[in-house]
């Protein structure tokens, strides 16, 4: 630690507490990898989580542009000292990686590296993945510079930390993943309850209609207006649930693209007018975009289902480094502890419990006749 203990420490303290801020996968890894070059002050650093065959899953690296990642070309192998650092429990600390009888060249497109620090990640006895560096930044006569012991013990602590924060972002993902299981089928229930009893009373009123039809028009025709109602209803059921089942968007769009064209299809099947608004809103962990999208769905299905407002208005505003939504309608308001003494909710649990997920807050804002307003907020990333 050749900057001084105060500063080394600082330097680890920081780089710590950046792999802690995340949850993703994705986001750990890079945040390791980017965390490593700055800490060890070398040109380029790399992580290579294994697949089962023989390959990478995943392969970050820093110091690297885009454009020079893509001519490089596919993932690379495990094999030569990609392989080392994957199969041995040691450090491997190199002067030169291109002397080494294990290095078996690199693609044209390929940077030249020097000078190779690498170690592995482990969690337990099982390799979770590998850390690589190279081209320390000091001056290099006579190739008398290179990463020292220091530097050796520096990346051993930080590979301790990464295996910590890289395992709960996976164990995160797989409990996220189970819980969009459990929703999907909860989902997949209330939508076979639901639907299959408008139909089945569809089916009767359909029957009914058409026995009356001949001996009593005017009630065959009143049992049709029913049909259609109830052929809307389960219309609206079925809507509601495909957009509940399909986040997808959020991948492909991004959260601000997928708000703005739920609310255009919305403000163009109800009376009421319906609009949106975003401002300066960067992306966000994909898990507190997706609790945004779900609290606005539900403040949208409250507002136009059941207040009767003829304007609503929806917000995202960036907030710092996260983000506020704000949906607010001139419908006819409740009582919120009313609502609350009676045993209906209007989904304020759901949002709570959403917002509060993902390290969020949520306010509601009502009174009869007043309309209502609520406001989630995220921290970001």
């Amino acid at each position: 630690m050749t900057q001084g203990p105060r500063s080394g420490l600082a330097a680890v303290s920081s780089a710590l507490l950046a792999m802690s801020r995340h949850l993703e996968v994705r986001d750990v890894l890079k945040t390791i990898v980017a965390s490593a070059r700055e800490l060890l002050d070398a040109q380029y650093a790399a992580l290579g989580v294994p697949d089962d065959h023989g390959g990478f899953a995943q392969f970050v690296v820093d110091g690297v542009s885009d454009e020079q990642w893509k001519a490089i070309g596919p993932l690379p192998r495990q094999h030569g000292i990609l392989a080392a650092m994957l199969q041995e429990t040691e450090v491997e600390r190199l002067a030169d990686v291109r002397k080494d009888p294990r290095f078996e060249g690199w693609p044209s497109a390929h940077p030249d590296m020097s000078d190779f620090l690498g170690l592995p990640i482990r969690d337990g006895e099982e390799v979770i993945g590998a850390l690589f560096l190279a081209n320390k930044n000091c001056p290099k006569e006579y190739g008398g510079c290179g990463f020292t012991a220091d530097d050796e013990e520096l990346l051993a602590i930080l590979a301790q930390h990464a295996a910590i924060a890289l395992t709960n972002a996976r164990l995160y993902e797989r409990s996220r993943e189970l819980t969009i299981a459990e929703e999907r089928s909860r989902l997949a229930h209330e939508l076979h309850d639901a639907v299959s009893q408008k139909l089945f009373s569809l089916r009767l009123t359909a029957q009914a209609a058409t026995a009356l039809i001949d001996r009593d028009p005017a009630r065959a025709k009143g049992e049709l207006h029913q049909v259609a109602a109830l052929a809307a209803e389960a219309a609206d059921e079925l809507r509601a649930a495909v957009v509940e089942l399909r986040p997808a968007a959020l991948d492909e769009d991004g959260l601000v693209a997928t708000l703005r064209t739920q609310i255009q299809v919305l403000d163009r099947a109800h009376s009421a007018r319906v609009t949106f608004t975003g401002r300066g809103v960067k992306a966000l962990p994909a898990a507190q975009e997706e609790a945004l999208l779900r609290v606005a769905q539900e403040a949208l299905h409250n507002a136009l289902r059941h207040s009767g407002a003829e304007h609503v208005d929806v917000t995202l505003d960036r907030r710092g480094a996260g983000a506020a939504l704000r949906v607010t309608d001139d419908g006819g308001g409740f009582d919120p502890r009313t609502v609350r003494r009676a045993g209906r909710h209007l989904g304020l649990v759901s949002m709570r419990d959403r917002a509060s997920g993902v390290g969020g807050t949520l306010t509601v804002e009502s009174a009869p006749g007043k309309g209502t307003t609520i406001e989630m907020e995220v921290p970001g990333g």
